[in-house]
């Protein structure tokens, strides 16, 4: 039931699991996708379409027709200000970028670069977006990220951010995915397109620069003057990802002492130790995959990593080392809204439902109020665009929060302002995260949590999707009454695509993967580790009897 952890994991990458880079960019371009064939079609998940040149599913062809896609979809929808868009250090990102900028300029849109080829993060090309967008009504801005995130070095990956500067919906990703299906299906003759040399010269492609401005306006989200005045002692590990370079100007605009642990950039991602799973993975939330920067926590008061495209965050601490990220998401609020007068005394906290109930417990103490939704960070845009939350956050290090004044700051997951707010949490508060936490869970409750996962077929996975409360046969869990079962989220009443459990102290959530034939199930307990085994037995139960 559990994951079986590999033996290299933890462990400097082995030459014999690199990437080939070479093969992968003579893949990209050399292999056609079928669209008969449905793992070779373009497919949206929650965050954008993702795949590796290899397996036919991240090829030149799906860029080009998902990148018509946008044109047309931007048409139809009178978006007409400029396109932000950025990559960041996947093999894959270069020439998905160059092909998107090819179809773009083809298309008469005026499309942003990074000043000199810059790599571009995630929060960097939300910020644009808004900070283009603000006091405008007409001539809109919207914005394309290059990037599959955290994933293997063989991945690739190209999400589409509407002008609220946030992930796009299901409602405009299913447009852009059934266009650029049908494009792929004509053998992209519908699809314009102009030479590199043409589209870098052509009169809509401007310089845009990403990292003056997004790193000119932190000051705005972050107290520097309280980091330096304490004289707190930063490492930063960009896990040669898309913020690599901007580490070092933040050090610098601000005189901050922070240490930028490597600056290594390398398609193969060689420097990393192994995931779990025996494969690379730039997850700042895994111990695994952290061991470089939880090796030095002794040397710093906090240091922290960002993944490759600089949307997630890892916390190491001295108290602790390596946070869970529910852990620090927790910590953060609990500070955030006792430390920022000029927010909205009405700011809601946003997190999804797999998140750790133990914000539940925080938001109730702050007197705040919980917005609860399905996973997925789009479910946050709105509410941090209009201030009407504080905060949001998803159970896999994805956060992002106001600027200092109460208005919007990203409406995308940032990992760079979480990982400096841990210094000024420090500063302010003399002590680090990992031991405010432990003061949280004096004061609160300490959970207990886990997630594994259990194979299903496809059918099942439907039928977990489509799960209904009066489904479930139990009203026990782990000797405790089930108080309450969900299929919809209290937050926005969304569907959470699965069913999630809640007893006096513990829960569980279960829902199908997107990608691969298993479901997960998410769980903790407020009482022990062994009643939180006896929480995950029981869901296994539970669900594998509903869907049986």
């Amino acid at each position: 039931m559990s994951q079986q952890v590999s033996p290299l994991a933890g462990k400097p990458a082995p030459t014999s699991i690199l990437v080939d880079i070479r093969k992968l960019l003579a893949a990209y371009v050399d292999l056609k996708p079928d669209p008969s064939v449905p793992e070779q079609r373009v497919a949206f998940g929650t965050s954008g379409h993702r795949g590796s040149s290899f397996d036919c599913s991240f090829n030149e062809w799906h860029i080009l027709a998902i990148s018509q896609a946008i044109c047309e979809y931007r048409k139809a929808n009178g978006i007409d200000g400029p396109v932000f868009i950025g990559a960041d250090t996947h093999a894959l990102s270069q020439p998905a970028f160059e092909n998107a900028l090819e179809v773009l300029a083809a298309n008469g849109v005026e499309t942003m670069i990074s000043a000199g080829g810059e790599f571009t993060p995630t929060p960097a090309i939300s910020h644009a977006i808004l900070s283009y967008n603000r006091g405008r009504k007409t001539g809109l801005a919207d914005g394309i990220v290059v990037t599959p995130s955290h994933n293997p070095p063989d991945n690739g990956g190209f999400k589409y951010n509407p002008p609220n500067g946030g992930p796009a919906d299901t409602d405009v990703t299913g447009w852009i995915q059934n266009r650029a299906n049908v494009l792929l299906e004509n053998g992209l003759k519908d699809v314009r397109r102009m030479p590199l040399a043409q589209a870098r010269k052509a009169a809509t492609t401007h310089a845009h620069d990403y990292l003056g401005a997004y790193v000119a306006d932190l000051g705005n989200v972050i107290d520097f003057d309280a980091i330096r005045s304490a004289g707190v002692h930063m490492g930063v590990d960009p896990l040669g990802g898309a913020g690599v370079h901007y580490w070092a100007p933040i050090a610098e605009r601000y005189r901050i002492d922070l240490t930028v642990v490597s600056a290594e950039v390398d398609p193969q991602f060689a420097f990393m130790t192994v995931d779990w799973d025996g494969r690379i993975r730039m997850d700042p939330s895994s111990s695994y995959a952290m061991q470089r920067l939880i090796g030095l926590k002794d040397k710093y008061d906090v240091a922290f990593a960002c993944d490759t495209d600089h949307d997630r965050h890892g916390i190491v601490t001295r108290s602790s080392g390596l946070l869970e990220p529910n852990h620090y998401l927790a910590v953060m609020i609990d500070y955030l809204y006792r430390q920022r007068p000029q927010w909205n005394a009405q700011a809601g906290v946003g997190k999804t439902l797999v998140s750790t109930a133990l914000i539940d417990r925080v938001v109730r103490r702050l007197g705040r109020k919980l917005f609860e939704v399905p996973v997925g960070f789009k479910w946050f845009s709105a509410g941090l665009f209009d201030g009407s939350l504080g905060f949001g956050c998803e159970e896999s290090a994805g956060a992002s929060f106001l600027r200092r004044d109460g208005c919007v700051w990203t409406t995308d997951k940032d990992g760079l302002v979480p990982a400096l707010l841990s210094a000024e949490i420090t500063a302010r508060q003399g002590k680090d995260p990992g031991q405010l936490y432990a003061q949280l869970t004096q004061d609160l409750g300490r959970p207990f949590a886990d997630r594994v996962e259990a194979s299903a077929t496809p059918a099942q996975k439907a039928k977990l999707a489509r799960l209904s409360p009066d489904q479930l046969h139990s009203d026990q869990l782990a000797g405790e009454k089930i108080e309450q079962v969900l299929d919809r989220a209290p937050g926005n009443n969304a569907a959470i695509g699965g069913i999630k459990a809640i007893a006096a102290s513990g829960w569980f959530a279960a829902r199908p993967s997107g990608t691969e034939a298993i479901y997960k199930i998410y769980a903790e307990s407020f009482k022990s580790g062994e009643h939180l085994q006896d929480i995950l037995k029981e869901a296994q139960r539970i669900v594998d009897a509903a869907i049986a």
